[in-house]
């Protein structure tokens, strides 16, 4: 960060990364939650030398900013912390101010949590612009977080016998298909299990475990071992008759779980007509960005948590759910197409079967596989999990992949939607407004199953025709509906 950039973040509230102190002539004790934060969210700026008032910052400056930077740096190398800390440190002029910058960066996921102190109470996460003392469960997730590199290799109690012999079957045959000149083909069951890291000293890892084991070995060694797949018949639980339709709540291995969800959930994917080398194309890209969720969801889930994985088929989206914190930033993965696995043997076993992209982390595939037919998936992440969501509503401008008698109708057939669709959120808003006055439109927002703006517009649009008037605040506020 240079000096334009400090000047240009000081104008700005809202940096998840940008922490300031005043720190005139001593280091403040509030700084070290901000640097177990930093440490253990996505990194960050910390600032000494400026004061926050209200929404607008003052340099004040730092009165002895040498013995300040040596104090500092060497808290952070010494023992202040249970990790050694080395940030990046600079100094600005201010007319006669000086302010110091420490960039203090994200630990990996193995030297997590940081904490300051002698107790692990001391741990903090970024939330927002803020920092946040990390819950028991946040620390405990740190520690499963830690060792998620190693714990798919770690060995159980379970032998060869214990597994399931109709997977292996079937795994086997399955890779024999996609990888017909294998060298692996020749190998007996103990040998071939020992190749896709199922298997070590006649002893079964969590990875075989995970795709080759039997329900009852699966519950012995994973008491929580469970994933949900859900089909609501409305935009919400309570939106429809019933909760739900359908659901299963599938205690296989992952193998076998992915072929029971993946055999229930593509059918109800619209694949259009599009011919391919002479034939019709039935794994068009959005069908292709669905199936790499599934699987991406079973490779990085954290099967150690209290929570479970899941899918859940509403009317207007579909929602993949995983119980495990993203390794890095999502933007840093999206730019990087970086990869970890959480459950690296069994990310191998799965790309061995061409289900799973073999290079990258899978999102591109995901994001622009959908897109070509639908609107944008939506990715959102925590401290202990991150979801995929996909939007059912096709976008306007989606690639044709439809046959020339189709393309004819698309657009029009489309309007018709589009306005049918607009007419019925307009009538859940003023349903909604009429039983709950008080209603937010994020919570409108989040009844109907549409984005605020979307929201925005047809109350904008409400109020225009007289429909729909707002008495007082936005926050304190009540609508009132013209009779």
């Amino acid at each position: 960060m240079d000096k334009k950039e400090l000047i240009k973040r000081l104008e700005d509230i809202e940096w998840e990364d940008f922490e300031v102190k005043e720190a005139k002539s001593e280091i403040p004790k509030n700084s070290w939650p901000t640097v177990s934060a930093f440490s253990n969210t996505s990194g960050g700026w910390l600032i000494f030398g400026v004061k926050k008032i209200g929404k607008s910052y003052e340099i004040t400056g730092v009165r002895n900013p040498e013995k300040i930077e040596q104090d500092f740096t060497t808290a952070l190398r010494s023992g202040k912390f249970n990790k050694k800390i080395k940030p990046l440190c600079k100094k600005y002029d201010f007319v006669k101010k000086t302010v110091l910058t420490f960039y203090i960066p994200q630990k990996t996921t193995k030297d997590r949590p940081v904490y300051y102190g002698e107790t692990n109470k001391n741990t903090f996460i970024r939330t927002g612009s803020g920092d946040q003392r990390a819950t028991a469960e946040e620390i405990d997730s740190f520690y499963r977080h830690a060792s998620f590199e190693d714990k798919n290799k770690e060995l159980t109690s379970l032998k060869l016998e214990d597994l399931d012999t109709k997977t292996i079957e079937q795994f086997r045959n399955f890779f024999a298909s996609k990888n017909p000149a294998h060298r692996y083909l020749k190998l007996r069951d103990k040998g071939f299990l020992e190749k896709m890291g199922a298997l070590k000293n006649d002893r079964v890892t969590y990875a075989g475990l995970l795709v080759f084991g039997t329900e009852d070995a699966l519950g012995s060694e994973l008491v929580n071992y469970r994933i949900d797949y859900i089909e609501i018949p409305g935009i919400s639980f309570s939106d429809g008759e019933t909760r739900y339709t359908f659901r299963l709540n599938s205690e296989k291995n992952l193998y076998r779980s992915f072929f029971d969800i993946y055999e229930r959930l593509s059918p109800k994917i619209e694949v259009p007509f599009k011919l391919k080398n002479g034939a019709r194309d039935d794994d068009p890209p959005h069908l292709q960005a669905l199936r790499e969720a599934l699987v991406n969801l079973l490779m990085h889930t954290d099967y150690f948590s209290p929570a479970n994985a899941r899918i859940r088929f509403f009317a207007d989206r579909i929602e993949f759910f995983n119980p495990g914190g993203l390794p890095k930033p999502l933007e840093y993965i999206l730019k990087e197409d970086y990869s970890q696995p959480r459950n690296f043997y069994v990310a191998k076993m799965f790309r061995f079967l061409k289900l799973s992209e073999g290079q990258g982390s899978g999102f591109h595939k995901m994001i622009n596989g959908w897109k070509k037919y639908y609107k944008k998936p939506i990715i959102e992440s925590g401290f202990d999990y991150y979801k995929i969501v996909f939007p059912l509503k096709p976008f306007k401008n989606r690639e044709k992949i439809t046959d020339k008698t189709t393309d004819k109708t698309t657009d029009k057939t489309t309007d018709k939607t589009r306005e049918k669709t607009r007419e019925k959120t307009r009538e859940k808003i003023i349903a909604f407004v009429k039983e709950h006055p008080d209603i937010s439109m994020q919570e409108l927002a989040d009844k109907i199953g549409i984005s605020p703006k979307g929201i925005e517009w047809q109350i904008k649009k409400l109020k225009k025709e007289g429909i729909l008037k707002r008495i007082g605040s936005d926050k304190a506020g009540r609508w009132k509906l013209k009779k």
